[in-house]
């Protein structure tokens, strides 16, 4: 089985708790995660299945969050799985206040991870030397968000806002809660998250894992292709000798007069490739071969198998 799957990750379970539940209602050996969710965090983890775990670092790269922030706390975590550092009541807040600062936290940013975080320094994560109580403070990171919109509020003597994030990879959510917190001079700490979307997997089209073992139960569960999940990666389709030479693993020419013949719109879109592409590899059935790295020759472009994903004695030549 070879492919992906959209979980809709449980509070209290580790993104690698979800994964070994997986390999054992699928009985698969392969199995693998893009994008780490915290424990308490809920919502869409991309998990890949078999040979799909070799194309998990060509998955697209953004995600989004509904993230509750709680003010007037302060946690070792920057979530409520921590020791609470600060509980000061600040009734005082408004939501103008909090509004005003957002566009601060927008567009890229120099961010510094949390101190408990798999983050490594030294050779050892974060959270290992904040639980020996070493504390470290790990560089600043750049990190991209491309929008956060405020989604509900809730006055009070540790008033909340709700708001629908927008960011890159790397990003951490509960370092934005802490960093509001500390702009706004009242501590805050992130008090839910839920991922809604991550590397083009949407919340909607996700699956518990509860609704994953009734489909496997029935016989029904069918992975999402590699080339849909891959998507957002140009594609160009070979010849049929060209593809099973390519797929053998030889480095293979492309002229520029050869994608005006065609090529590339046998896979479903036209090409205009750099000396660093990354594309999608199928052949003239549209059988999504591998990922292949474009480098330029003399005289022509070559493609550099990165991973092959088919047999080419399963191709039809």
């Amino acid at each position: 089985m070879d492919g992906f799957l959209n979980l809709n990750k449980p509070s209290g379970f580790t993104s690698h708790d979800a994964v070994a539940k997986v390999r054992r209602l699928l009985k698969l050996k392969r199995v693998g995660h893009a994008g780490t969710l915290d424990p308490a965090a809920t919502g869409v983890l991309p998990v890949a299945l078999g040979r799909a775990t070799r194309l998990l670092q060509f998955l697209r790269q953004d995600k989004a969050y509904r993230a509750t922030i709680r003010f007037g706390m302060k946690t070792t975590t920057d979530d409520l799985e921590g020791e609470t550092l600060l509980a000061q009541p600040v009734p005082e807040l408004e939501l103008e206040m909090i509004k005003a600062l957002l566009p601060e936290f927008q567009g890229t940013l120099q961010q510094v991870p949390p101190d408990y975080s798999a983050i490594q320094v030294q050779g050892k994560r974060l959270y290992e030397l904040a639980r020996k109580g070493e504390r470290i403070v790990a560089q600043p990171r750049s990190v991209e968000v491309f929008s956060l919109e405020v989604l509900d509020w809730r006055p009070g003597d540790f008033p909340e806002v709700d708001l629908a994030i927008a960011c890159g990879s790397g990003t951490y959510i509960r370092a934005i809660a802490r960093d509001l917190g500390n702009a706004l001079k009242t501590g805050g700490t992130l008090a839910a998250l839920l991922r809604t979307a991550s590397s083009g997997f949407k919340l909607a089209d996700s699956l518990t894992l509860e609704e994953l073992e009734v489909q496997v139960q029935a016989g029904t569960f069918q992975p999402v292709l590699p080339e849909l999940a891959l998507e957002h990666l140009p594609a160009i389709a070979l010849p049929a000798s060209t593809a099973r030479r390519w797929c053998q693993g030889q480095k293979v020419g492309v002229r520029e007069s050869d994608l005006a013949d065609g090529w590339a719109e046998r896979a479903g879109q036209p090409i205009v490739l750099t000396a660093s592409s990354i594309l999608r590899i199928h052949d003239e059935n549209s059988q999504f071969l591998g990922i292949t790295q474009v480098t330029r020759g003399e005289t022509d472009f070559v493609l550099s198998p990165k991973v092959v994903f088919a047999d080419a004695e399963g191709l039809v030549i």
